[in-house]
């Protein structure tokens, strides 16, 4: 389908794409940098915070949630024999994710900033010196997966506009459809359109913008999902997904990968990275319940990615499409299955609205790090920061508009960057910071305290754990 195919009206399709080229994300900068000059915070020394215990939890299940528990769980679901792996990836949520959200909430409280300056902090309690120059590793991790994934994001904008129009499901052939959105400067336009939005509220800042945006879309994420599950469960046919789920295939369990990719879902799904989950954690205040907090965004991470597939791997079954279908199960099956089900222009509508609101939720976290450790190094105004990594995420992301660029990219990546941020960040604060030092700023506003189980789970499962996942990221070519 051609630009054309969207919109037929020449003047009309040219005013369009002048309203979602880069000059409009630099005029809505410029704008957004007037009428917010008296809310938004220009001093880098007097950080925003989270305003309330709930906002600041729904961010983090903002991140969370993203295209990982959406986009890559129900196909590791239909990869790996569905509920088998269920058992091992909610094992790994807990043994792994849990103590890793734990330790970067806590990690980026402490030290009241982001990566760089925890790192550096960190350092500096051992006397040593350059600690931010290691701590730009996980900036850099969370800088280039946000750049690749604002093209994805731009992706789903493309197909949320296609769902109201009807051409997802009016097109001929899905795959020629996301071909095109995902071929060679195929997408260029809304890719822009979704960074000016994600900018354009965390513009208004951590409790204004962020927190607020998430308050609205992390709920309406789980109600439209919920709508979705209760239409694919009246579905003819559906009660063949609900067993490919639910019903164990136990000799999977013996096969090494079910182990080793349940291992980077249940690490990567959580946004583990050393970087985003710190900076939030630098914005909470020091009256709150890391460990409770933690636990939600577990929890309801877990939720979310089950959602996903009760949604996803259902209807699949009941219009007899591929399980097994890969990355492309969302973009390509799933039109295909709203073709076929009754009042699908309806519920491609709800799904990729719910896809949407994810996908954004993990944008402004991802963003969020490079941000902040701009304001903090270079003491600029948070509109100053933005400004630059607007300006580098768009002219990276022109570079990555073609899908095959875009996944050797991400690969690289997420293989090398994110796990080694997340292990760094790990040693930092269970490590180098000293004994007791990681137990106490957990233990800061809990009334309970903190079992025997902290230091074993946190300096040696979860230290060992991110080490093993580097290794076979490396040597299976990505495992999250």
């Amino acid at each position: 389908m051609s630009n054309a195919d969207f919109f037929p009206d020449k003047q009309r399709r040219c005013c369009f794409k002048e309203a979602l080229s880069l000059n409009f994300l630099v005029n809505l900068l410029r704008s957004e940098a007037v009428s917010e000059q008296n809310k938004v915070n220009t001093n880098p020394d007097d950080r925003d915070n989270f305003d309330s215990r709930v906002g600041f939890i729904l961010a983090c299940i903002g991140s969370a949630v993203g295209m990982a528990n959406i986009w890559l769980f129900p196909y590791r679901l239909g990869q790996f024999g569905g509920a088998a792996f269920l058992i091992p990836y909610c094992l790994f949520i807990f043994l792994i994710g849990l103590f890793g959200i734990i330790g970067e909430m806590s990690f980026g409280r402490a030290m009241g900033t982001g990566p760089m300056g925890a790192f550096k902090k960190a350092f500096e309690r051992k006397g040593l010196k350059n600690g931010e120059m290691v701590g730009i590793i996980p900036v850099l991790g969370s800088l280039g997966i946000a750049t690749g994934y604002a093209v994805v994001v731009g992706w789903i904008l493309r197909f949320t506009y296609g769902a109201f129009t009807g051409d997802v499901i009016h097109a001929s052939n899905s795959g020629a459809y996301f071909g095109e959105i995902a071929g060679p400067m195929g997408s260029i336009s809304w890719h822009f359109l979704g960074l000016a939005i994600t900018f354009a509220v965390m513009l208004m800042g951590i409790s204004n913008g962020i927190e607020k945006c998430n308050k609205v879309m992390m709920p309406a994420f789980y109600i439209l999902f919920i709508i979705l599950a209760v239409k694919v469960f009246t579905l003819p046919g559906s009660r063949e997904g609900y067993k490919y789920l639910f019903l164990p295939k136990w000799e999977l369990l013996g096969n090494p990968k079910t182990w080793v990719y349940a291992l980077g879902q249940a690490f990567f799904s959580l946004s583990l990275a050393g970087s985003g989950t710190v900076v939030y954690g630098s914005y909470l205040k020091k009256s709150e319940d890391v460990i409770s907090c933690a636990k939600y965004v577990a929890v309801f991470g877990t939720i979310a990615a089950l959602l996903s597939a009760v949604v996803i791997i259902p209807a699949v079954f009941a219009f007899k499409l591929d399980v097994t279908a890969g990355p492309p199960l969302m973009f390509i099956t799933m039109p295909n299955v709203f073709k076929m089900m009754p009042f699908g222009y309806l519920f491609s509508i709800v799904f990729f609205v719910a896809v949407l609101f994810a996908g954004v939720s993990s944008l402004m976290n991802l963003f969020e790090t490079p941000v902040e450790a701009l304001q903090q190094r270079l003491h600029v105004s948070r509109i100053t920061a933005i400004a630059i990594i607007a300006l580098i995420s768009g002219s990276v992301g022109l570079i990555l508009e073609n899908g095959d660029t875009l996944s050797t990219w991400m690969d690289i990546v997420s293989i090398y960057l994110i796990p080694l941020g997340a292990l760094l960040a790990g040693i930092m604060f269970f490590w180098v910071c000293g004994p007791g030092f990681a137990r106490e700023q957990a233990q800061t506003g809990r009334d309970k305290t903190i079992g025997g189980w902290f230091e074993p789970m946190t300096k040696y499962g979860f230290c060992g754990s991110t080490i093993i996942v580097y290794i076979l990221g490396i040597a299976y070519g990505g495992i999250g």
